[in-house]
């Protein structure tokens, strides 16, 4: 039996590629840069799922752009990038990263609370100097 094929619009850090390949044929965006509107289109022809970053505007161009598409999984935590209402019409299920900068963001709260309750960006420049 075929596997599905899923398109990165990027590359995607870790392991996860190769537990993709697993159960889907994959095909990632070579360049390290966001797709330009035309090669999104293009790329995602006949894939039966594409995996997007915030930087893809996926609209219902894109989601109509593959007559085999079967969900859109936002590598990121929310939906602005992707029309949400309109997948809901086209019954096209869509998915995002939540709560992967969770513990970052609160780890950087905390660092710059110290930061300015510690004064060392001032400490550092005055060392250095």
């Amino acid at each position: 039996m075929k596997k599905p094929v899923i398109y990165l619009t990027r590359n995607i850090p870790g392991d996860a590629i190769a537990v993709l390949k697993k159960d889907f044929e994959v095909e990632i965006n070579p360049e390290d840069r966001p797709l330009t509107r035309k090669e999104l289109l293009e790329n995602i022809k006949g894939k039966d799922g594409v995996i997007c970053q915030m930087t893809d505007t996926i609209d219902r161009e894109v989601m109509q752009a593959s007559e085999n598409i079967k969900g859109f999984a936002n590598y990121a935590v929310g939906f602005d990038n992707i029309d949400v209402k309109t997948a809901n019409e086209l019954k096209i299920p869509v998915s995002n990263t939540p709560d992967v900068l969770t513990d970052a963001t609160a780890e950087m709260a905390w660092a710059l609370l110290f930061t300015i309750s510690r004064r060392t960006a001032e400490i550092d420049r005055f060392v250095r100097e």
